[in-house]
C-alpha cells in the first residue's frame, strides 16, 4: 500500500502564521512536529511507500521534513501550479502498478486514537483488494458547516454510500445529525490505482487524458516534475465531483477515531493546551481577568491580556490577527482582500524558504536591507546577478564558498565579502554544518524579482 500525500495549500486559513509560501501542514505547533510529519507517522507501519504531492514551492519543506524523521522510501510529484485533488491523485496513480492500493491523505489533519485508525485502515484495503473506492466517514460529534458530509444507506461498519453532501448551512447539518445516517467527509480514500483512473475515465474524461499527458511529459529525476503548460490544460475539480459523486463503485469506513480538520483558528483552539482560565498556554502571556481566548505568539514578545474573552490573538514579526472565536472562518475573506492590497503580506513571512535554506529579514528600509541567510549542508544557490544591488556578506558560522565572476574562495566566521552591481555570484555550503552569514543589499531596488540566474540547481 501506498500513502499518497497530498501536500498543496495556499496558507490562508491559518494566515498570519502561515501563508502561501509555509502553508499549515509545515507548521510546528504541537510538540515541535508539523501535521505533515504526524501524518507520516500514522501511516508508516501500513504502507511501502509515500508519494509526496506538491508546488515548486514547497515540495523541498515537505522533503525536508521527512528528512527529519528519517524517512527515505518516498517520491514527489511536483505540481507548478494547483489542479486539485482529482489531478493530483491521478498523476499519483499513473506513477504506479494497477494493482498498487492507494492510501489517499491530506497533510493537515490531526488523527488520534490509533488502535481504531488501524481497524479502519485494515477494512478499507480489505475493500479496496475487492475493487472498491473507499472512503473514510467520522461520526459527527456536533452541526458544522466546516466539514462535507457522505449520507450512507447502512448502519454497517462498511457501508454504502448513496451521497456526497457539500459544507451545508449549520441548519441543515443539525438535519443530517438528527437522522444519524450522515458522516463528515475525512478527505480519506483507499482504492486500487487501476479503479480511480477506470471511474475518473468514465465519469472525468477531460482530467484523465489531460491528466495522463502531463504525466507522460513531465521531467522525471529523483521526482517528477509536471511542466506548467500541461498542468494548465487540466480542469480544475476536486476528487468529489470528478468521480465521488458518480461512481457507483463507492463503500464508505465507520472511521471512529479522533479526528480533527486543523481548517482555522477555531479548530487549533480545541487541540491547544489551555490554562485554568481556558486560555491557551504561552510561555509569554501574562492573562488578567481574561478567559477562554487563543494567544500565539512565538517571538519572546511580552503579550499581556485584560479583562478580554473568547477572543483570537495571533502575532508574528510582520502581521497581528485579532478576531473572535466562532468567525475564524472569516480568516480567509481576509486573505482574499490583502492579497490584492498587499500580496507579500500574504506569501511570506518574515523567514522566507528556499530549496537551499531560508534567509529571515532583520531590517527592510527603502535604500537598504539586512538579511540572515542559511544554507543547508551541501546547498547552494543559484548563479545569478543583480541590476539594482550590491550586497555585503558577513559569516556568522560555517564556511562558504564564495563565487565572484572568475575568483572562487572560501570565508570563515567573522570573513566577509563584497558583491558588485551586476557581478555573478554564487554562495555555496560546501561543509557538513549549516551556513549562517548576514547579508546586507544596498540599492535603490530591493525587491526579489531582482535576480538573473544563469545555472540553478533547482530548474527554477
Amino acid at each position: 500500500m501506498i500513502n499518497v500525500v497530498l501536500c498543496g495549500g495556499n496558507g490562508t486559513r491559518l494566515w498570519p502564521v502561515s501563508r502561501e509560501n509555509y502553508p499549515k501542514q509545515f507548521l510546528k505547533i504541537l510538540n515541535n512536529k508539523s501535521f505533515l510529519q504526524k501524518t507520516i507517522e500514522n501511516n508508516l507501519k501500513f504502507v511501502s511507500k509515500f508519494i509526496l504531492v506538491s508546488n515548486e514551492h514547497q515540495y523541498f519543506m515537505a522533503v525536508d521534513q521527512l528528512d527529519e524523521l528519517k524517512i527515505d522510501n518516498y517520491s514527489s510529484i511536483i505540481e507548478p501550479i494547483g489542479r486539485n485533488t482529482a489531478a493530483s491523485i491521478a498523476l499519483s496513480a499513473f506513477s504506479v502498478e494497477e494493482d498498487d492500493i492507494l492510501f489517499v491523505t491530506p497533510s493537515d489533519h490531526l488523527i488520534t486514537n490509533n488502535k481504531y485508525y488501524e481497524d479502519a485502515i485494515l477494512k478499507a484495503k480489505e475493500e479496496a483488494k475487492k475493487g472498491s473506492i473507499v472512503t473514510f466517514g467520522i461520526t459527527p460529534l456536533y452541526p458544522t458547516n466546516a466539514y462535507g458530509y457522505i449520507k450512507v444507506k447502512n448502519s454497517d461498519f462498511i457501508c454504502d454510500v448513496e451521497a456526497f453532501k457539500e459544507k451545508p448551512s449549520v441548519e441543515i447539518a443539525k438535519q443530517y445529525l438528527e437522522d444519524g445516517n450522515y458522516y463528515w467527509n475525512s478527505g480519506m480514500f483507499m482504492f486500487k490505482a487501476g479503479v480511480y483512473l477506470t471511474e475518473l475515465k468514465t465519469y472525468a474524461p477531460d482530467i484523465y487524458e489531460a491528466s495522463k499527458k502531463a504525466y507522460e511529459n513531465s521531467k522525471k529525476k529523483d521526482y517528477i516534475r509536471i511542466q506548467l503548460e500541461d498542468m494548465s490544460k487540466i480542469r480544475d475539480e476536486s476528487i468529489d465531483y470528478a468521480v465521488m459523486e458518480y461512481s457507483n463503485n463507492i463503500k464508505m469506513v465507520k472511521a471512529d477515531i479522533e479526528w480533527k480538520d486543523i481548517g482555522d483558528f477555531d479548530a487549533l483552539y480545541d487541540i491547544l493546551d489551555k490554562d485554568e482560565d481556558g486560555n491557551t498556554k504561552n510561555d509569554v502571556l501574562f492573562s488578567l481577568n481574561s478567559k477562554n481566548n487563543l494567544i500565539f505568539g512565538k517571538y519572546k514578545k511580552q503579550i499581556a491580556i485584560n479583562g478580554v474573552n473568547d477572543l483570537i490573538v495571533v502575532d508574528t514579526p510582520t502581521a497581528l490577527l485579532i478576531t473572535k472565536r466562532g468567525e475564524a472562518q472569516n480568516v480567509k475573506e481576509i486573505v482574499k482582500h490583502l492579497k490584492i492590497q498587499n500580496p507579500d503580506i500574504v506569501k511570506f513571512g518574515r523567514t522566507v524558504y528556499k530549496p537551499w535554506g531560508k534567509y529571515t529579514n532583520l531590517e527592510d528600509m527603502p535604500n537598504f536591507k539586512v538579511k540572515k541567510i542559511t544554507v543547508k549542508p551541501k546547498a547552494r544557490l543559484s548563479l545569478q546577478k543583480h541590476f539594482h544591488r550590491s550586497e555585503h556578506w558577513i559569516v556568522v558560522s560555517g564556511i562558504a564558498e564564495v563565487t565572484k565572476g572568475d575568483e572562487v574562495f572560501l570565508l570563515r566566521p567573522n570573513e566577509s565579502t563584497y558583491i558588485e552591481i551586476r557581478e555573478v555570484h554564487r554562495l555555496a555550503n560546501p561543509g557538513q554544518i549549516t551556513l549562517e552569514l548576514i547579508e546586507v543589499q544596498v540599492g535603490e531596488y530591493l525587491s526579489e524579482d531582482d535576480i538573473i540566474r544563469l545555472e540553478d540547481d533547482y530548474d527554477r
